[in-house]
């Protein structure tokens, strides 16, 4: 049985540093180099987002892309974008988790995943999601058993 994936690229913008607030500045230091500073850096994020499922057969379509589109509006871009990860993102903020790539591509999917679920005939299932934050650097959630 074959499956059919639909991939759709945002971007956006925001900055981050990382480190843990349990951790020491030195033990931060050497855990994460020069990304611990205190200063924040700025990524211009690049973000995948695949999702599969089903073709309906009278569009031809997975799912109708202006219902995607705004759920990655809402959830992905309006979210992140402009924002200081450490501080205006609950699930990283007060050092909850490090604002890594790898821990961003999972809260993204799990956020994705979650307002699909909401929107009425949009019966797909998230199977990845790549945030890129630069052309040599990304890290990529990957559904189980999908």
């Amino acid at each position: 049985m074959s499956t059919l994936t639909l991939t759709r690229r945002i971007a956006f913008s925001a900055v981050h540093r990382y480190g843990r607030a349990d951790w020491s500045e030195a033990r931060n230091a050497e855990a994460f180099g020069e990304t611990s500073l205190r200063e924040f850096h700025e990524h211009s994020y690049v973000c995948d987002v695949t999702v599969a499922g089903t073709v309906d057969q009278s569009t031809g379509m997975l799912v109708d892309l202006r219902v995607l589109d705004r759920v990655l509006q809402v959830s992905i871009v309006d979210r992140f974008n402009g924002r200081t990860l450490n501080r205006d993102i609950p699930q990283f903020a007060d050092g909850k988790q490090v604002p890594t790539g790898e821990n961003l591509a999972s809260l993204i999917a799990a956020l994705v995943q979650s307002a699909l679920d909401e929107q009425r005939g949009a019966r797909v299932v998230v199977t990845a999601v790549t945030v890129a934050e630069n052309p040599t650097l990304s890290a990529t959630w990957r559904a189980s058993g999908v």
